[in-house]
């Protein structure tokens, strides 16, 4: 099990190599590691993406590591697990998947915008003050994680004072279940978990009785409707609360976590290749360019898992039904079939058609990625015209953490 671990910590870290390896290869690729086939190719991967009759979701989160018994214990005193919009197929996806169509319209994300670039103008504004008094920050602690929680927070409804708790509990379940932990750790994680499922619990009861106009409140409608039959009890039954708790967790973690991430991706690069910040102070109306490339040459989500419903040939492979798939959309992403020069850094890269996989495709693809892109935006004019003398600490690799569902650095210590 060390082995193993050990191994997936550093397949986790850089899988470029092991995807260039696999696309070079006929067919698809199966990774121990992973215990999983890697479909590493474009194409193959838009393919599988399209035909969610054959390519279940089901498992699409399937955890890396089994919690402890002690854990899972702990666990079991919450709210059991349901399907989400992520885990869902068919019409049971679409229904998951509608109050998030809605509450993440372009709308609904143009009225949320002032709110983002107000946002991200205080918090960069307070990095580079602490940069001032103390010679360099973490930009990952002082901002990347900071602004995408106040934003979902804004957006779901929650209390100001409950965002720095809830994205603890987001970043715990994450750990819990993707990260090999000491016991003792793990039993701290799942009781992070158990009080995020709690405080997510009472923002639901608290809305069916008094809704307001944001998306606690939309899930709440669209997943346990009030039946309206007459008088008697408002109040939710026990597994529409399980689910909406499961829902609200995977919207909160998907709404914040891949946001932070790709934050801190994209600063990285950005700063790394120095050029590329130059050119990109000297024209911000490169920034939605700046964001397309960094979202494709390191994406935060690296991929998700698929299983399939019956035998099925891919690639050149044939599967049996059962069979697991890592859909890597980070090598999608630098597959020379579909990008020139797939592995250099370039904002002015003319935009792909059609767009890469980041924010994944057909119907499962990311219904928050338009907000996800106005928090980037913002936050490169920010640092950009605050900061433009804006660089790295040292020249020490930035240490990334051991995850495929949001790559991005553990910290990145920035001076000027």
């Amino acid at each position: 099990m060390r082995k193993r671990h050990a191994a997936l910590d550093a397949l986790q870290r850089d899988p470029y190599p092991l995807y260039a390896r696999a696309r070079r290869t006929p067919g698809l690729t199966y990774v121990p590691t992973l215990d999983a086939w890697l479909v590493s190719r474009d194409a193959d991967i838009r393919e599988v993406l399209l035909r969610p009759q054959d390519f279940s979701s089901a498992q699409a989160l399937r955890p890396d590591v089994r919690p402890a018994p002690a854990a899972l214990a702990v666990l079991g005193g919450g709210f059991a697990p349901r399907p989400t919009v992520v885990s869902t197929d068919g019409p049971a996806h679409r229904r998951h998947r509608a109050p998030l169509n809605s509450g993440l319209s372009a709308a609904r994300v143009a009225a949320l915008t002032p709110y983002v670039t107000h946002q991200a103008e205080t918090l960069a504004e307070a990095f580079a003050d602490t940069i001032t008094a103390h010679g360099h920050a973490d930009l990952m602690a002082h901002y990347a994680r900071v602004l995408p929680g106040a934003v979902i927070g804004r957006l779901l409804g929650l209390d100001p004072a409950d965002v720095p708790a809830a994205v603890h509990g987001s970043y715990s379940a994450e750990r819990l279940l993707f990260r090999p932990l000491p016991e003792d750790e793990q039993i701290t994680a799942a009781q992070d978990v158990l009080a995020l499922q709690h405080l997510l619990d009472r923002y639901a009861r608290d809305r069916r009785d008094r809704p307001r106009d944001d998306l606690v409140t939309a899930l709440v409608t669209a997943l346990a409707p009030d039946s309206g039959l007459g008088p008697g009890p408002r109040g939710l039954t026990e597994d529409q609360r399980c689910e909406l708790v499961a829902n609200l967790q995977n919207l909160l973690i998907a709404g914040h976590l891949t946001t932070t991430a790709l934050i801190g991706t994209t600063v990285l690069h950005l700063l790394r290749h120095r050029d590329q910040w130059e050119l990109l102070c000297d024209r911000p109306e490169l920034i939605p360019a700046a964001v397309e490339e960094a979202a494709r040459y390191d994406s935060a989500v690296q991929g998700f898992r698929r299983t399939t419903t019956r035998p099925v040939t891919l690639a050149g492979t044939e599967l049996p039904a059962g069979a697991v798939l890592f859909l890597a959309y980070g090598s999608a992403n630098r597959d020379p079939a579909r990008h020139r020069d797939p592995d250099t850094f370039d904002i002015t890269r003319p935009p792909p058609r059609p767009r890469h996989l980041a924010f994944g495709h057909g119907p499962h693809g990311c219904p928050g990625s338009r907000l996800a892109r106005v928090q980037l935006h913002a936050t490169l004019g920010a640092l950009t015209r605050l900061l433009p003398d804006l660089r790295p600490l040292d020249d020490r690799p930035a240490p990334m953490r051991p995850t495929l569902i949001h790559r991005s650095p553990e910290e990145l210590l920035l001076t000027r």
